[in-house]
């Protein structure tokens, strides 16, 4: 299904930077070729918003697999709560990037700091459970693709 999805938004995505670069006016030329990007900005500004929607998936399996647990419950809560922020903080950059405007730094900031959350929510579950390891593995591994996304969208989109 992502590989579907992906092929389908690459294109867009791509197409989209085609047209804001060629409809740009020059004297804010810098300016448009920093926000769109190059390929590999875009390429990890996909990957991190599909990573952090599988990431959430996945730590609601973690919750549905220690739902009987209350430091499971608490721990998944607070580890979407990053999420979500960090999904607002993308869409906020998401806005400003679409309306030619300088995404703004908080935005950013609130995007690492809902990651990081998640990290350290997701880091304190300490269960025997086997469903809940298993899920919560799987939620780690998701979460660590979205932050080396994270990474690559800060390394790559300058």
């Amino acid at each position: 299904m992502f590989a579907r999805i992906s092929s389908l938004a690459v294109p867009f995505v791509l197409g989209f930077c085609a047209l804001s670069v060629f409809s740009a006016p020059l004297a804010n030329a810098e300016i448009s070729r920093r926000q769109i990007g190059n390929l590999q900005c875009n390429i990890d500004r996909l990957s991190i918003v599909s990573s952090l929607g599988q990431t959430i998936t996945d730590v609601k399996k973690v919750a549905s697999a220690g739902a009987s647990d209350s430091s499971v419950t608490d721990a998944t809560t607070t580890a979407l709560g990053g999420l979500t922020s960090a999904q607002q903080g993308i869409a906020t950059i998401a806005k400003a990037l679409l309306t030619g405007q300088t995404a703004p730094a908080d935005a950013r900031d609130q995007v690492g700091q809902g990651l990081q959350t998640a990290q350290s929510s997701l880091a304190s579950i300490n269960s025997t459970d086997s469903a809940v390891t298993s899920a919560l593995s799987t939620a780690q591994s998701t979460l660590q693709k979205a932050e080396q996304a994270g990474e690559g969208v800060v390394a790559n989109c300058k």
